[in-house]
């Protein structure tokens, strides 16, 4: 990622800022991380104060990161992720097709291996049928997802779709090595397509609502292009109507 442009602000008032991340880019060092660049000290510089993390974003992973601008806000905004009083929507392409709407509901372990419960909703937008084989089937099938996690577990979206055998596309941790090589190969796609594209509270100084939006980048759009799929100009699961399943020809030789 290039560090020269300005980090893209999607929400600003005294006390909150939202930001439109970057895949590529970490939130803040961690004890295992090589990085030199991440992205809190990006946006300290760039406004030019403290800011207190909130929540995270794989590095992988696209789309709006809320940060809190003084103590007590960011204390404020603990309770209501705590409570799950913030609702946030997703995109991600996925292998296979997905049922119209479904739920995973499985725990996840995290720190010293702590074991907590985690809940995913999701509803396939479109899907798509390639007819390019990859073993032990003779094409390959992908969808759209609106995802709604309910938790926020390290890796949850990932995780949990890996476990109903519909890995995210582009995740070389809990995906299909098979199909991350295909979407390289065929589409010019480095990158996980996921992307966070709503993040939704009651303000906690007036109660009033935020909804804080913001469309993939155009590297996620062109991938959802190629496959046939509508352009994606709104966020959220219930933005989109669902398509009818396409089909493409291989490449031609």
């Amino acid at each position: 990622m290039s560090t020269s442009a300005p980090l893209r602000l999607l929400y600003l008032d005294e006390r909150l800022c939202a930001i439109d991340k970057p895949h590529g880019i970490m939130v803040h060092r961690t004890g295992i991380s090589t990085d030199r660049v991440f992205l809190v000290d990006l946006l300290r510089e760039q406004l030019g104060r403290r800011v207190w993390t909130l929540h995270r974003l794989d590095r992988a992973t696209s789309g709006v990161l809320v940060f809190a601008l003084d103590g007590e806000m960011a204390a404020a905004m603990g309770r209501l992720f705590e409570a799950g009083a913030i609702e946030k929507s997703y995109l991600a392409v996925v292998r296979g097709w997905l049922e119209d709407r479904g739920r995973i509901d499985k725990p996840l372990a995290g720190a010293r291996n702590k074991t907590r419960e985690a809940l995913t909703l999701y509803r396939c937008l479109a899907r798509t049928e390639l007819q390019l084989a990859i073993p032990p089937h003779d094409t390959a099938r992908y969808s759209l997802a609106g995802i709604e996690p309910k938790t926020g577990r390290t890796h949850q979206i990932r995780r949990h779709f890996n476990h109903i055998a519909h890995p995210v596309v582009g995740d070389v941790n809990h995906g299909d090595r098979r199909h991350n090589r295909l979407f390289r190969a065929r589409f010019g796609c480095h990158r996980l397509l996921l992307h966070a594209t709503t993040l939704a509270f009651d303000h906690p100084d007036h109660d009033r609502p935020v909804r804080i939006e913001t469309p993939p980048p155009q590297d996620f759009r062109a991938v959802t292009a190629a496959l046939g799929w509508p352009e994606i100009l709104h966020a959220g699961p219930e933005s989109m109507p669902a398509q009818r399943p396409r089909r493409h020809p291989g490449p031609s030789t």
